[in-house]
C-alpha cells in the first residue's frame, strides 16, 4: 500500500501550530485534537514537529517553566518526510530506524498530510488479514 492510499482513506487533515506557540498551548492542542504530534509551520514552510515526546523532554529539562516557552525551543527541527508514492514498508523502516512516530507527507513541495505509526500498523494489519483470508479461500476452494 502507498502513502497516497492511506491519506485517501484517513484524510489529509494536518494540525499545525506556529513556532512561537507556547508548550502549554501546544499541549492543549494535542489534547483537543487527540493526536500525538503537531506540525510546526512557519508560513508555508514546515519548521519542525512537536510531539508528546518533546513535551516530556521540555519539562524534564526545564521543569514547569518550559510550559511558557515556545515550541521552537523543543521541537524536532530535523524533519523526516514521506512522499505519496512511497510504500508502507519503506515508511515502517524509516520510522523504526529513526525512532519517530509521525511523518509529514510532502506533495509538490506542499504539506499533504501526516502519517503516524498507528496508520502504518493499521495498514499492515489490514494487509495481513486480507492475505490470510485469501489463503483460507484458496485452500478451501482446492
Amino acid at each position: 500500500m502507498l502513502v497516497a492510499e492511506i491519506l485517501k482513506s484517513k484524510g489529509d487533515a494536518v494540525f499545525s501550530i506556529a513556532p512561537d506557540t507556547t508548550v502549554a498551548q501546544a499541549c492543549a492542542e494535542l489534547d483537543t485534537r487527540r493526536v500525538g504530534a503537531l506540525i510546526v509551520c512557519d508560513g508555508d514552510r514546515v519548521a519542525g514537529v512537536f510531539s508528546e515526546r518533546d513535551v516530556v523532554k521540555a519539562v524534564t529539562a526545564q521543569g514547569a517553566g518550559a510550559l511558557d516557552r515556545p515550541v521552537s525551543d523543543f521541537m524536532s527541527a530535523d524533519v523526516v518526510f514521506a512522499k505519496p508514492g512511497e510504500t508502507v514498508a519503506i515508511l515502517m523502516g524509516r520510522m523504526t530506524d529513526r525512532r519517530i512516530r509521525h511523518l509529514p507527507v510532502m506533495r509538490d513541495s506542499r504539506l499533504a498530510g501526516v502519517i503516524s505509526i498507528g496508520d502504518v500498523v493499521k495498514c499492515q494489519i489490514a494487509e495481513a488479514t486480507q492475505e490470510a483470508e485469501s489463503l483460507r479461500t484458496y485452500i478451501s476452494a482446492g
